[in-house]
């Protein structure tokens, strides 16, 4: 990465009241999951974590304390374990654009970003694995 390249890396701002544009998030989302391309990891699952950060448009409709009316995690969730309980999968790049589509899914979500970390692969690493950010060109 160029000096150049690496000032355009910026934290991401979410949350955007001027744009009505609100952070849902899961965090550290653990699951057990087939995954990897060595043969000795396709014998056993493998603890993965998974961390969601999702820009909702707030869109006119109030809250008005009703779950219809915002981004729900437990079907954030349910769909997590739905798309790892369908079989194994070879990388972690995989895993994480199928969990963002599932994500983009939803119309009123303008960007969804996704890290994927297996964790007990390098002795010497807490984690290994990817994060990717994708936009919904719906909204």
């Amino acid at each position: 990465m160029t000096s150049n390249q690496a000032k355009l890396v910026q934290p991401l701002r979410i949350a955007d009241a001027r744009n009505a544009v609100r952070h849902v998030f899961i965090r550290d989302y653990m699951v057990d999951c087939s995954i990897g391309i060595h043969s000795h990891e396709k014998e056993h699952d493998q603890r993965v974590r998974i961390n969601l950060d999702l820009a909702v448009w707030e869109g006119e409709t109030p809250i008005n304390d009703d779950i219809r009316n915002v981004i729900c995690y437990e079907h954030l969730a349910k769909s997590i374990e739905r798309i790892v309980g369908e079989g194994h999968i070879n990388l972690v790049e995989t895993l994480a654009e199928k969990i963002t589509a599932m994500c983009l899914e939803e119309d009123c979500v303008y960007s969804a970003r996704v890290r994927v970390e297996k964790l007990d692969i390098l002795s010497n690493a807490k984690s290994v694995g990817v994060e990717i950010e994708r936009f919904n060109s719906q909204v």
